[in-house]
Parts: structure tokens; sequence; C-alpha cells
């Protein structure tokens, strides 16, 4: 049984003792087949010295293939908290002062957690010799390991988002699902260092505008999960060419327009099947399916199991 180390020892240099940890907000989501996360952010003592931390774990059993897993866990500091659970106070919300009583410092401490079914939707047959990727994600790598995670630019912004967003609900759910991906994506990148993410092959990419275009189309596509889209509508709306859109979109993301959009639909089912105990139809129709049968088969297809057998769960 591997055991990584603690995430927080590491960053704070020393196990912080019990009592020294007030926990300020906590997080988290256990839906079979989707990623497990956990969100804890505590306050943060002035005198500790907290150094921002990345770590992967990937955790192998030759015998159990289901106790197989790849975990990203993250601790960060810097983020400010706001104590107004409900909603920032009128102080922070328009940053009217520094010294404002709800603002607090926070020490965040997040946890990702992907299984084999989950990580099976980003795998793509490969003709040749593979890569450490493909054998991580395939979990042919026969050893468990704990690797530390440089925190690049990117998945410090990613990680900042998932943090400070104000969205709740189902809203959050589709946020954190798409964030998650970015960040598993990041942290394959900058462990394996195949390639520089900020070294991109569309010339028209060297444009900053276009790609701040291809950014608008990927948070265009969360905002419509449950209004079906095409790529000619989604090139209008974010004003680029629908060749430069699906070239652009996955020399950023790693992924297809197609493939993206169809795997947050699927997590967000998951989320209203099994956490909000919406029945099959229900879902169907709020994902702007036009028969329960396509809705079915595209279920299966991604995550293995019929709707109907995740509400048995």
């Amino acid at each position: 049984m591997h055991n990584p180390p603690d995430i927080l020892a590491m960053a704070y240099k020393q196990t912080p003792m019990p009592d020294q940890m007030a926990l300020l907000q906590e997080k988290h989501q256990q839906i079979p087949g989707s990623v497990q996360y956990t969100i804890k952010r505590y306050f943060r003592n002035i005198q500790w010295n907290i150094e921002d931390t990345g770590m992967m774990v990937y955790h192998y059993e030759k015998n159990s293939q289901k106790e197989n897993y790849l975990e990203l866990k993250f601790c960060v500091s810097g983020n400010v908290y706001c104590r107004k659970k409900d909603k920032e106070c009128d102080m922070c919300q328009f940053s009217a002062s520094k010294n404002c009583m709800e603002r607090v410092d926070s020490v965040d401490i997040v946890s990702f957690r992907f299984s084999p079914v989950q990580l099976s939707q980003f795998i793509k047959p490969r003709k040749g010799n593979t890569t450490l990727t493909d054998d991580i994600l395939n979990f042919r790598h026969i050893s468990s390991f704990s690797k530390i995670l440089p925190l690049c630019g990117k998945t410090r912004m990613v990680l900042e988002a998932l943090l400070n967003h104000t969205y709740t609900d189902t809203l959050e759910n589709i946020f954190i699902n798409a964030q998650t991906q970015m960040l598993l994506l990041y942290s394959l990148d900058c462990m394996l260092g195949e390639k520089e993410i900020d070294v991109v092959n569309c010339k028209f990419l060297a444009n900053e505008a276009d790609r701040e275009k291809i950014v608008k189309a990927r948070e265009v596509l969360i905002q419509h999960i449950g209004e079906p889209i095409t790529i000619k509508e989604l090139s209008r709306k974010v004003a680029i060419n629908e060749c430069y859109l699906k070239k652009g979109f996955k020399e950023l993301f790693g992924t297809t327009v197609f493939d993206f959009y169809q795997s947050q639909r699927m997590e967000h089912a998951k989320y209203l099947l099994y956490e909000k105990g919406l029945s099959v139809t229900e879902v169907s129709l709020m994902l702007g399916y036009s028969s329960i049968s396509h809705f079915s088969t595209a279920f299966k297809k991604h995550t293995g199991l019929k709707p109907c057998e995740l509400l048995l769960r």
C-alpha cells in the first residue's frame, strides 16, 4: 500500500498540531465514476511559513485494479476568504477596505482523485511506442509513486479560479468539473515535460486576441451544457473561423471541442442523477437531448454504466 506524504506537512515543513488548524470552509464530491474532490480552507496563522506545493500521487494495485487511482494534491496560501458564507460582504465585494473584519487569509488544501473509469475518457488509441502519459492514464506503470509538481502560472490560475469562484449548486459542479480537467492536463505536462504548453504549434495562437477567443469558446460551452450548440454557432459567438476554433481548442486544451463538451455534459449528468436524485427523463431534458435513448447511449459510452445503474448506487 502506497502511503504518500502529507501535502500540508510538506508545505509547512512540519506537521501542524490539530489545535493550530481552524477550518473555515469544506467542500467535497464523492460521485461514483467522477472525480472525487475535497477542498478545505483553513485560517492562516501569520507565523506560518507556507510554501505553495503540488503533488501527483499514482496509486497502483496489481491484484486489485479497483483500488487504482491518480490524485492531484495542492497546498496554496495567500487567498482571501470572506467569512460571510452566503455572499461576500460589501467591503470585500467592492474591495473598499483591506482591513475588513470579514476577510481572512487562508491556507487551501485541495485534492482531486481520478479513477481508471474517469481517466479512460482521455485515452486515445496510439500506434507504435507509448509514452509515460499513456502508461499512467492506462495504469500500465507497475509501481506506485508520489511526485512533487512545480506550480506553473497556468496551474496557479486554475487553482485561483477554483478557490475564488462565486458559482453555487449545479453551476458550481459544472465549473469545477471543467477546471479539474485543466489541472490534470497541466500537471501531467509539468511532471513529464513532454512539451511546454506556452509554445503553440498553431501560428495564429501567437496572437493574444485569438487565444482569448478560444478561451472564451470554452466558457461558452460550459454555459451551454443544457443547450446543445454547433461549431458554427460557437465560432460566431466568439468571432473566429471554424477551422481556427477547432485547431486552436485542441492545441490549448488537449481535447477536441466535441469531446470536451460531451465529457462536461456527462459529468454533470452524473451529478444530477446521483446527488440531485433526478430521473433519467428529467436529466435527459435538462441536457437538451431529443430522446432518452440518445442520452442513455451517450451516458453509457462515457461512463460504462446505464443512467439507471447510477441511480441505484
